[in-house]
C-alpha cells in the first residue's frame, strides 16, 4: 500500500499540470517557512520517460537554490518542515525506482551535491544531517521496502569523501560504499562454491537456466518461510523450472550445518539447496548479505538484474516472467 501512495504521488509530480505551488511563508519569531517548492516540469515534455528524466535531474532545484534565510531547526530544513520534506524525498524515490540504475544514481549523486553546497554555504545548517538520514532510511536500512544499494552508493561515497564529514565517520562511509559497490545491477554475480545435502560441491555459474533467482535464507527464519511459502503457492513456477527458465539456488552462508540439514525437508527439491563450507560469503568477501532473506534475481550470464531486492519486486518480476 505504501509503494502504491509513493507511486501515485511521482505520478502527480510527472502530470501534464504539474508546476509551482504558491508558497505561503509566514514570520516567525526567528524566520520564515515555507511551503515545498515543486519544480516546474516544462511543457516541451510531454513523454512520461522524459518527464521521469527531468524530474529524476531537477526535482531539488527550486528547493535548494530557494532556501536561504529560512528557517532551520529540529522540525524545519531550509524553510520546510521536516515530515513534508520526508514526503518528498519518498515521492523522489518512487521517481527514481521508475528510472534505469544508471539515472537513478546520475540523480542521486546529484542531490548530494545540491546537499553538501547548501551545507558548505551555511555551516549552521541540518541539510546535510536530515538529508543523509532520509538517504539511510530509504535506500539503506535492510528493512526499508524501498532499499538500493545501487542508488545509496553515490550518496555514500559523497559522504565519504565530502571535507564535511567527521573524519572518525569517514571510513565507515568508505566501507559502506565498497559493500554496496559489489555485485551492482548489471555487472557479472560474484562466482561461488556451495554444498548440497548430498556433500557435493557446486558452483553458482555451473548452473544454467534463463533466470537465477539467488535466495539467501536460514532455516527457521519466519521472514525466509514466507518467501518460500509464497513461492511455492506459485503454481507455475516448478514449470518455469522445469523448462528451464529459472532456477532458485538456496544457500545458507551461517555456521550451524547440522540446523541446516533438519531443515532439508521444508525446501522444494527442484531447488538448488545448499551452504556456504568455508563461510567465504558470511565474511563479505563475496556478497554483502546484511540481512537474512535476501534476494538477488541474475539474467542467463549472471548478471544482476535485482540486488538484495524486497520480495514483493521479486514476486513481480517472477509474475511478469510468467506472462512473457
Amino acid at each position: 500500500m505504501k509503494l502504491r501512495l509513493l507511486i501515485l504521488a511521482a505520478a502527480s509530480v510527472l502530470a501534464a499540470g504539474c508546476g509551482p505551488r504558491q508558497g505561503r511563508a509566514s514570520a516567525t519569531e526567528s524566520a520564515p517557512v515555507r511551503d515545498f517548492p515543486m519544480t516546474q516540469i516544462p511543457a516541451m515534455y510531454t513523454e512520461a520517460a522524459d518527464r521521469q528524466a527531468y524530474a529524476t535531474e531537477h526535482y531539488w532545484d527550486r528547493f535548494f537554490s530557494g532556501g536561504e534565510g529560512f528557517r532551520c531547526d529540529s522540525l524545519t530544513v531550509m524553510g520546510v518542515s521536516r515530515d513534508k520534506l520526508e514526503e518528498h524525498f519518498s515521492t523522489y524515490v518512487a521517481i527514481l525506482e521508475a528510472q534505469d540504475v544508471q539515472a537513478g544514481r546520475k540523480g542521486v549523486g546529484s542531490l548530494f551535491s545540491k546537499v553538501e553546497a547548501a551545507q558548505s554555504a551555511d555551516s549552521l545548517s541540518n541539510v546535510l544531517e536530515v538529508f543523509s538520514w532520509f538517504a539511510e532510511h530509504y535506500l539503506y536500512d535492510p528493512n526499508s521496502p524501498f532499499r538500493s544499494e545501487d542508488l545509496y552508493l553515490p550518496y555514500v561515497k559523497g559522504l565519504a569523501e565530502s571535507p564535511l564529514t567527521d573524519p572518525d565517520q569517514a571510513p565507515s562511509y568508505a566501507f559502506t560504499a565498497r559493500m554496496c559497490a559489489m555485485n551492482a545491477i548489471g555487472t557479472p554475480a560474484a562466482d561461488f562454491a556451495f554444498k548440497d545435502n548430498a556433500g557435493r560441491t557446486r558452483r553458482l555459474y555451473d548452473i544454467r537456466a534463463g533466470h537465477t533467482l539467488l535466495f539467501f535464507s536460514n532455516p527457521g527464519c519466519e521472514a525466509c518461510k514466507e518467501i518460500i511459502e509464497k513461492l511455492r503457492s506459485m503454481p507455475f513456477l516448478p514449470g518455469m523450472i522445469s523448462d528451464g527458465r529459472l532456477a532458485v539456488v538456496n544457500v545458507y552462508i551461517d555456521g550451524d550445518i547440522q540446523a541446516w540439514k533438519d531443515y532439508q525437508s521444508f525446501y522444494p527439491r527442484e531447488w538448488f539447496n545448499g551452504y556456504d563450507p568455508d563461510g567465504i560469503i558470511r565474511q563479505d568477501l563475496l556478497y554483502h548479505v546484511r540481512a537474512i532473506p535476501s534476494l538477488y534475481v541474475l539474467d542467463t550470464d549472471k548478471r544482476v538484474i535485482m540486488k538484495d531486492a524486497p520480495e514483493e519486486r521479486v514476486f513481480a518480476f517472477l509474475e511478469s516472467m510468467r506472462r512473457d
